[in-house]
């Protein structure tokens, strides 16, 4: 019995971009001045951080608590957390200044810090849709 993993493959793919289009657009409502003052001020920029899925703490509790160790406290944390990946990833997505970064991808059960980015697709004349 053989199984195409194309459309698993495909389909994960269009959830992460879905993902990453989410924390850019929530991070655009986002943008109040308590937020930018977590993060460390203006040179903050969005970032996705890659966690390793928690075993025995919901994800989003494990998100916090993890941004807490670089940002100082818990509130903290959750101003500049934008969101919570649960679903197709584990990780979140939050305001940091490249400090931020260095201290956060330090870490335990962080895979991977890159900075946010908006992908377009594009279609032209004679192809689909």
């Amino acid at each position: 019995m053989s199984i195409n993993i194309f459309p698993i493959l495909f389909c994960s793919i269009i959830a992460l971009c879905c993902l990453i289009q989410m924390a850019e657009s929530t991070d655009a409502t986002k943008s109040s001045s308590a937020a930018a003052a977590a993060a460390g001020g203006t040179d903050a920029a969005v970032h996705i951080v890659y966690t390793e899925r928690p075993q025995d703490e919901q994800p989003e509790a494990y998100h916090i608590r993890t941004l807490s160790n670089v940002l100082g406290s818990e509130e903290a944390a959750k101003e500049a957390l934008i969101y919570s990946y649960k679903t197709a990833a584990s990780g979140f997505s939050a305001k940091l200044t490249p400090q931020q970064v260095a201290e956060i991808s330090k870490q335990p059960g962080v895979l991977q810090v890159v900075p946010s980015r908006t992908l377009q697709l594009h279609s032209g004349p004679g192809k689909l849709h």
